[in-house]
């Protein structure tokens, strides 16, 4: 689903990512680790098509198709989602709103109509219920006056929503507590399937506790020292990252 080769990116002629590969089938989770500078927020911006980076060397592939040339609005329409480390927030927009706006900016772009209000109505529901979000918050304006806990929910309900095929999660654990930590793990091991894919881009291994990835890698200064299982992730939380 997701194929990178020996990516070189920079931004403001500093080189970030330095040479990094990585490959990604549908129904795999993996996990990216790595001390703070070594590149994993860049890694997310470039797949979900940050304009301010640019890719000197190498390919990113997404279901086989070659995507460096898309426009970040380009990649999500083609199913690349990714949830940001600091959601922004859209005051007089709630959330019902800005997710059908999104949903129906989806199917237009693929020269399909939109979705019936019903039908719209339905999903709603159902994700909410299944990701145990109360009606009240899908009436409050996007991200404003938002808990750090809830803000995660929110981005975790917009992937239920729009069910990409892959879903970037960047350091999504950042700043929140066990009980809202348990909120955003629980979602994504419901949302997880054999046809979809999710990488998590995270510092520190209790994320993990909740959420077993099928792959773990190691980013240090710019490329991939190390993978393996989940027991990498614990060998860092005992050791650090130094010892590799």
């Amino acid at each position: 689903m997701l194929k990178i080769e020996n990516l070189h990116v920079s931004i403001e002629g500093k080189e970030i990512l330095k040479g990094l590969s990585l490959d990604v089938k549908p129904g795999e989770i993996h996990a990216i680790m790595g001390p703070n500078g070594s590149g994993k927020s860049t890694l997310s911006s470039v797949i979900a098509g940050n304009e301010d980076y640019e890719v000197v060397k190498g390919n990113i592939f997404y279901n086989g198709e070659n995507i460096e040339d898309l426009s970040a609005d380009e990649r999500a329409n083609r199913g690349i989602f990714m949830s940001f480390q600091y959601p922004v927030a859209i005051p007089g927009i709630t959330v019902t709103n800005f997710i059908k706006t999104a949903i129906n900016s989806n199917l237009k772009a693929r020269g399909e109509k939109e979705m019936p209000a019903g039908e719209m109505l339905k999903k709603i529901r159902e994700k909410s219920k299944l990701l145990e979000i109360d009606s009240k918050f899908l009436s409050r304006s996007l991200n404003e006056g938002f808990s750090g806990g809830e803000k995660k929910r929110n981005e975790i309900f917009q992937m239920a929503m729009l069910e990409p095929n892959l879903a970037i999660l960047d350091e999504t654990d950042s700043g929140l507590d066990i009980d809202a930590l348990k909120v955003v793990a629980n979602g994504v091991n419901k949302l997880k399937n054999d046809d979809n894919a999710i990488v998590i881009i995270t510092h520190y291994q209790r994320l993990l506790d909740y959420i077993t990835p099928d792959f773990v890698h190691v980013l240090q200064q710019g490329k991939i020292s190390k993978s393996g299982d989940k027991s990498l992730a614990l060998e860092l939380e005992e050791k650090g990252y130094d010892w590799i």
